[in-house]
């Protein structure tokens, strides 16, 4: 052969060349997990090892006298837990009430969220002038930064200059005298309508692309069989936006009870009694009375806590699914 370059082999009965060998079965399989690995590293970094860090600080003594080295601090055991728990004694009994408070909040919160959401997704499907804009200006609570909208927020709640009692009390004369929104009881109702206006249009969001997979021919044959527009939302569009709201609500929950910035922001370090959500209760309890053992307890009962939830409503939601195919 010129060049001394042979051809390429052949199979002696066809005369083609031989076929590829595939890649191993273990080859394959490790493929995905190798592609996750910085994914997977990223996520041990940021999320697991604080976790692991603060479950070992919650077996210490940690207090102000360690915060240089807090490895030096001393083993405490359970002590931290059973101070925790103790619903007698001032700390167990604080953290109790800070717990009832957060799940009220939650459910509300979660609730209003979904109704107003699925509300308005539900109406924009239909096509009428104005609807892009519409759209666009729903998203804007949740396209603006947390800090700037409470903050916006916390302005206008107060009781002298606020806008919220200016329209009430000034100019519809709705109350006797201007409330206190910030503090009191009225500090849990000015907290609940910080976090819908700004949870609510991610479940119009979620809802809205829900919706998109839901064919039309299915509400004009409803139409046709005399079907009214809250039959179809219930005979249609709820049972099909079934598997999206297992996964928004699980989301809105998980936000939302752990939601730190909105009443940080709006009411400080130190919030009101009726507005004590879980996540301001432990920072007060780790970083007002210096006791990082004891937060770092409360914390790790609040992830078991949400595991649990989490475990539970997935297995519920999980069976619900197979019964809906059987």
């Amino acid at each position: 052969m010129q060049g001394g370059k042979e051809p390429p082999a052949t199979a002696p009965e066809t005369g083609r060349a031989p076929r590829l060998r595939r890649p191993g079965r273990l080859r394959r399989i490790g493929l995905p997990y190798l592609l996750l690995l910085p994914a997977l590293l990223l996520e041990l970094l940021v999320h697991l090892l604080p976790i692991v860090i603060g479950i070992v600080m919650s077996f210490k003594e940690l207090t102000q006298f360690f915060i240089r080295d807090w490895g030096a601090a001393p083993w405490s055991g359970l002590d931290n837990y059973k101070v925790s728990v103790d619903f007698d004694a001032p700390v167990g009994e604080a953290l109790l009430h800070s717990f009832f408070v957060t799940c009220a909040f939650t459910v509300l919160s979660v609730g209003l969220c979904w109704l107003i959401g699925t509300t308005a997704a539900i109406y924009l499907q239909e096509t009428f002038k104005g609807r892009g804009f519409l759209r666009a200006l729903f998203l804007v609570p949740y396209a603006l930064p947390v800090y700037a909208a409470v903050i916006t927020w916390g302005f206008m709640f107060q009781r002298d200059n606020g806008l919220i009692n200016h329209v009430l009390h000034d100019q519809l004369g709705l109350t006797d005298s201007a409330p206190f929104w910030l503090i009191g009881d009225n500090s849990f109702f000015a907290l609940l309508t910080v976090s819908v206006w700004k949870g609510w249009p991610f479940a119009f969001l979620i809802m809205m692309a829900g919706l998109q997979n839901i064919p039309r021919d299915m509400y004009e044959a409803a139409a046709l069989d005399g079907a009214g527009m809250w039959q179809q939302i219930r005979r249609i569009t709820l049972p099909s936006l079934r598997s999206v709201n297992q996964v928004l609500v699980l989301v809105l929950f998980l936000w939302t009870f752990n939601d730190f910035n909105t009443p940080y922001v709006l009411f400080g370090r130190s919030a009101p009694e009726a507005a004590d959500l879980i996540s301001i209760h432990i920072y007060q309890s780790s970083f007002v009375t210096w006791n990082f053992g004891t937060g770092s307890a409360m914390s790790v009962l609040l992830l078991l806590f949400l595991l649990a939830v989490t475990g539970v409503y997935l297995w519920i939601t999980s069976r619900e699914r197979k019964s809906a195919h059987v």
